[in-house]
């Protein structure tokens, strides 16, 4: 990158400060942007820092929160694109880390789709969203079961009860991924090709999607119906609800 002139702000990231901001000179409007999404300055380092501990994806979102507002006021901003970078996973004794993986995000894949025209190309791509060490279904039953051991971690009957059912959805995630690899087979076997004349895959209309309520709506919808804290666990239940089962479903495994 070689901007012809300094741009007004920089914004990077160190391995060890995290995301900083640097700014080209004492405009009150810099620091006020800044320190409006939690950038403080560094009077030693001559740098603005977001506070230590911020998680990656807050991160990500401040920057480009910032970003917007500057550019919206006509400014000028320089930002690292390793600041997208999200942090390794911890990994057990023994076991290779995982890499980041730029540009195999679902949102990347997606738009690599538009471009098709073989089926073998296709099969590729959702080989990718399959792949047993960076594909996204297995990043994303990772990523439940991890939340799941998180909520047993709490170590309450309403951590394990969220755990449980966690892991459960990880099964389900795990059974996707099966279905999603017999099409992938079905799609790299098939020689077809999509005809010139076919409509760009952008017109084709999509069905219509299943609305997944809100988690506000849901967590009111489980309040509603759990058992007050105030009432002693030995006292009836009141009349008309439903007494709720105490058994937790077995845990499933992980696909291999």
């Amino acid at each position: 990158m070689n901007p012809s002139h300094e741009p007004d702000v920089a914004l990077g990231v160190h391995p060890d400060l995290g995301v900083g901001a640097a700014v080209a000179d004492d405009r009150p409007h810099l620091d006020e942007v800044l320190r409006k999404h939690h950038f403080r300055y560094s009077q030693d380092l001559d740098v603005y820092l977001l506070p230590k501990g911020t998680p990656h994806n807050t991160a990500v979102r401040t920057v480009a929160a910032a970003t917007r507002e500057f550019q919206d006021a006509g400014l000028t901003v320089a930002a690292d694109p390793r600041i997208m970078l999200p942090p390794s996973i911890p990994t057990p004794d023994g076991v290779t880390a995982r890499t980041t993986q730029p540009g195999q995000s679902l949102t990347a894949l997606t738009g690599e789709l538009h471009e098709l025209r073989r089926s073998a190309d296709v099969a590729e791509v959702l080989e990718q969203i399959l792949d047993e060490y960076h594909g996204a279904v297995g990043d994303l039953e990772e990523f439940i079961d991890t939340a799941a051991a998180w909520c047993e971690r709490l170590d309450t009957p309403s951590g394990r009860e969220l755990g449980q059912h966690l892991r459960t959805v990880a099964h389900h995630v795990a059974f996707l991924g099966d279905r999603l690899a017999d099409a992938q087979l079905d799609l790299s076997a098939m020689p077809d090709v999509t005809p010139k004349d076919a409509p760009p895959l952008a017109e084709v209309p999509l069905p219509k999607r299943h609305k997944i309520p809100s988690v506000t709506h849901t967590a009111r919808a489980r309040a509603a119906v759990a058992p007050s804290p105030k009432r002693p666990a030995d006292l009836p239940a009141a009349p008309g609800e439903a007494p709720r089962s105490t058994a937790a479903p077995p845990s499933p495994r992980r696909t291999p």
